[in-house]
């Protein structure tokens, strides 16, 4: 097929969607360091992880097998919104007159409006086959929240979602997403935990980050036998989940005779960005290829471009493992950008290794660009981008630009993780002229946030 032949969108049959998850720890030169006990700072053991997780995810977690077979009731839930399809950019391509051939992968329509329940589905599974009756977890924007809410529905669990106060208030509609599918739904801080009164006795405007909902969500498991914490990112089992985006990628280029020279994917806490990296990160480990890999994070929390790699918290409260990790600190406050999904202070300890390592690259950008380009893209593509996954279009712009300048012609990949139409908000701001992009005082925020790590033996 010539390239200019290639279709606007590529659609993978189903019967070739992948039966396997893949883990790249299996290829990595050097594995992270390991988790340490927020308790006795030892590393961590699979009974530490027992008390909040399902065992069939801290099977998972520890794993550096290559391929995890998919359990067929999961991918049986995944066709009702898998394979999603490729789509060539041929309208955005036109508008900035580039030689680059830029391509999406599209994870944004399905129920939950994001790439998020990939791994809702088998985490959900996982605590229906331990007998648990409820799951608690954090939500950023309400795409996480969104899609284990519906997870659960499908085991038959309860949920309960401790969604950060900002996000709270500015996306009402994700909220009523979630009450639909029978969750609960609690802006965080709350005064519902012990960790919630703690900050809100310190912070009574508190506008919340996922450090703080997740120590919310981590108690409330611990506090109730029948409840086991589910995370929307970060750790290894979630981005494993995610490399279904990937692999399915992988088979729709080879399908057209492409393959990335550019993989570009929004960095919050991980997921999505491994989801379509790392089944091609895979040939690069191997010396096959040398496609460049960009991180994409909000400036307002840039804690692969200006964090620290040092053992952290996951949480503010100080309850999860302790990882290394790039992190600006697990009592940093972002500003309340409109992408709270990336309002995270640490990062995947897996994609922070391959950082560290040289891996991949990062880029930080700020949210005025961000919305420019998302309105350029739906203005040619037809999609409203969730403002997460406007940081990968900001980032794929610029990289055709470059290429418009030396003429070269470059492919790029970026992945599209979610739609934007519960974040209307974000956009009449924008539209308004509302949206500001300085960050008073972060360098001074960062400073004391970094003073407070843990100090490890």
């Amino acid at each position: 097929m010539k390239k200019n032949q290639i279709p606007y969108k590529m659609i993978l049959p189903e019967s070739e969607m992948p039966k396997f998850w893949y883990n790249i720890q299996a290829d990595m030169k050097e594995l992270p360091a390991p988790y340490l006990n927020p308790m006795t700072k030892k590393e961590i053991t699979a009974d530490d992880l027992a008390p909040i997780f399902a065992s069939g995810l801290i099977e998972q977690e520890l794993s550096t097998e290559r391929y995890i077979e998919i359990p067929k009731d999961v991918l049986e839930k995944y066709h009702l919104a898998r394979p999603t399809s490729l789509h060539r950019a041929y309208n955005l391509e036109k508008a900035l007159d580039t030689p680059a051939r830029i391509y999406y992968k599209y994870e944004g329509a399905n129920p939950s409006g994001s790439h998020k329940l990939n791994s809702a589905i088998p985490q959900a599974y996982y605590n229906m086959l331990d007998g648990k009756k409820r799951v608690s977890t954090e939500t950023g924007a309400g795409q996480w929240g969104t899609a284990i809410s519906i997870a659960s529905q499908f085991y038959g669990l309860e949920c309960t979602v401790y969604m950060v106060k900002v996000s709270y208030e500015q996306k009402p509609y994700r909220k009523s997403i979630m009450h639909t599918y029978g969750a609960s739904v609690i802006p965080s801080p709350s005064n519902l935990t012990q960790c919630g009164r703690d900050i809100l006795a310190k912070h009574p405007d508190s506008l919340g980050s996922l450090g703080i909902a997740i120590s919310e969500a981590v108690e409330d498991a611990v506090l109730h036998d029948d409840t086991n914490y589910t995370l929307g990112s970060v750790l290894n089992h979630v981005a494993l989940h995610q490399t279904i985006i990937g692999e399915e990628c992988k088979k729709q280029m080879e399908m057209i005779d492409e393959y990335p020279d550019i993989i570009i994917g929004c960095n919050g806490g991980g997921s999505n960005f491994s989801g379509i990296s790392y089944p091609f990160m895979m040939d690069k480990l191997q010396g096959k290829t040398k496609t460049r890999f960009i991180a994409v994070e909000a400036a307002a929390c840039p804690k692969l471009t200006k964090g620290k790699y040092a053992y952290d918290y996951g949480d503010t409260a100080m309850k999860t493992p302790i990882t290394m990790m790039y992190t600006l600190g697990h009592d940093f406050m972002p500003s309340g950008i409109h992408a709270g999904g990336l309002r995270y202070h640490g990062d995947s300890p897996l994609l922070s290794k391959l950082y560290h390592d040289g891996y991949v690259e990062a880029a930080a950008v700020n949210q005025t660009e961000v919305f420019d380009a998302a309105v350029l893209f739906a203005k040619n593509e037809a999609i409203l981008p969730a403002p997460e996954s406007s940081h990968a279009i900001c980032q794929a712009i610029k990289e055709a630009l470059k290429c418009k300048e030396s003429g070269e012609e470059k492919v790029i990949l970026f992945n599209l993780s979610g739609n934007g139409y519960l974040d209307l908000y974000a956009y009449d701001q924008y539209l308004a002229g509302n949206l500001e992009d300085e960050i008073p005082g972060i360098g001074e925020e960062l400073d004391r946030s970094l003073g407070e790590l843990p100090e490890i033996q």
